[in-house]
């Protein structure tokens, strides 16, 4: 039987993370330096360069602060941001997270705020350890993301479909299961109607590619990259196939946005491409900022799928890597969790690496280290975005 920390809404963390948030980039010097002093794998940097108010960022925050693998929280505002600290704070405190504000210009500049922000994080730290309560935890309470990086031609053959077949284990079981990349599913979409739960979830599903199609279109781009035609991908149709296999072949029972929690249960698209008009550039700027959007959806533990090879992870939800080349598993094994790539060669079935996957949740969720947690990887990633609550269309059938 698994175990996790309880939370005051009924959740369950498998880490218990204490999170140094800085506020603006005039912050994050300080900050690293707060997280670095600490020498505690627990304490992780996470933070919104900008000064302008967004509120996508602090709905983010909102939600990565108070996601189940977060005990406790220090923030670093500089002091002129526009950055509504307050709120932050408040929303922390509501949801009985240990909570301390370090602002740098009250502190007295960077060396007293360093100071300051120590003798945060230990009394934030002492207090999460006080609190911490381990109770039972089982699969169906678990939400996995799902995502894929450095993309070649075995990507879709290995890596993506085994990540289906642990879908559709972790769906059947009851738990709740994240992809995305609607950018990466143009050309899919009507095969994902197909498989929409309602009529309505199918109307959103088409709506949200035809969105980020538009949207590249309008950028002059799209998500094919040089890298991807040297891993041996021919077309962005064939990436699509290959990213869209990540998803299994259970219903999809609605679409959500950034920061938005699924409503229960199943299969759900998380589509991150920005309403509107273009406005802040590219929305995939790195895999480790959709990373954060499925975070911030709740995503206890995220499946990366590599062809070519990443050495990422993250802050506050560990990061499983899987392999779909061989070639790249030898020569990068220290970087990956699992050889999908055995595949290809015949010493594995997809169905024998998807369970090795469920397996190796269950896993990471009882506590042990993936990859790049060993490595002390805890990338993180958060820039200006648009976003807007999905309308009712999106997920009918909710509570």
């Amino acid at each position: 039987m698994m175990s996790g920390w309880l939370r005051s809404d009924g959740r369950k963390g498998i880490r218990n993370a204490i999170v140094v948030v800085y506020l603006v980039e005039c912050a994050h010097h300080v900050a690293r330096r707060i997280v670095d002093a600490a020498a505690d794998p627990r304490v992780q940097l996470i933070g919104f360069p900008g000064c302008y108010p967004n509120d996508y960022a602090l709905g983010m925050m909102k939600a990565l602060t108070t996601h189940p693998n977060v005990g406790g929280v220090v923030l670093l505002s500089l002091g002129c941001e526009s950055f509504n600290r307050e709120a932050l704070a408040a929303n922390a405190q509501q949801n009985d997270r240990p909570v301390e504000t370090v602002v740098i210009q009250e502190a007295g500049g960077t060396r007293k705020a360093i100071e300051a922000g120590i003798a945060a994080v230990a009394r934030v730290r002492n207090l999460v350890d006080e609190q911490a309560v381990r109770v039972p935890l089982n699969i169906s309470e678990l939400v996995i993301g799902t995502i894929c990086g450095g993309s070649d031609g075995t990507s879709g053959i290995t890596g993506n479909p085994a990540v289906g077949r642990a879908f559709d284990t972790l769906i059947d079981a009851g738990a709740i299961c994240i992809f995305e990349e609607t950018g990466e599913m143009i050309g899919c979409e009507g095969h994902m109607a197909e498989r929409a739960a309602t009529p309505q979830i199918a109307e959103a599903l088409v709506a949200s590619v035809h969105k980020a199609e538009r949207y590249y279109r309008a950028m002059g781009y799209g998500s094919f990259s040089p890298g991807n035609a040297e891993g041996g991908l021919t077309s962005q149709e064939e990436k699509s196939a290959g990213a869209y296999a990540k998803s299994g072949s259970r219903p999809i029972d609605g679409v959500i946005l950034p920061a938005e929690r699924a409503p229960g249960p199943g299969l759900y698209l998380l589509d991150v491409v920005p309403p509107g008009d273009p406005k802040f550039g590219f929305p995939n700027i790195v895999d480790n900022a959709e990373i954060g959007e499925l975070i911030a959806c709740g995503a206890h533990i995220n499946l990366f799928v590599t062809g070519r090879g990443s050495v990422v992870g993250s802050a506050i939800s560990p990061v499983v890597k899987i392999c779909a080349n061989p070639e790249t598993f030898r020569r990068m094994e220290g970087d990956m969790d699992i050889d999908a790539g055995r595949i290809l060669e015949g010493r594995a079935t997809l169905d024998e690496v998807g369970k090795e996957i469920v397996a190796l949740i269950e896993a990471v969720a009882q506590g042990q280290a993936t990859r790049s947690e060993e490595l002390g990887h805890q990338e993180f990633v958060l820039t200006y975005k648009s976003s807007a609550p999905s309308g009712p269309s999106c997920m009918p059938n909710a509570a």
